[in-house]
């Protein structure tokens, strides 16, 4: 992981998209939000390039 590659937290990812939680949730329900993994704690973490690869995914989708 590099300096580039930071850890994000669900309400982080939810602040950049400008999502409800609800819509996050929906997404990942359904298989259409970017990958996440999960800490020993439990808590939710994206990658910022997996995010950032997702993101470039939906505009090649659009186009």
């Amino acid at each position: 992981m590099g300096a580039g590659d930071s850890l994000l937290t669900v309400p982080e990812v939810l602040e950049e998209l400008r999502v409800p939680r609800s819509t996050w949730y929906l997404w990942r329900q359904t298989g259409r939000a970017p990958r996440v993994f999960k800490l020993p704690n439990g808590e939710l973490r994206v990658r910022r390039s997996v995010l950032e690869a997702w993101l470039t995914d939906l505009e090649s989708e659009a186009a």
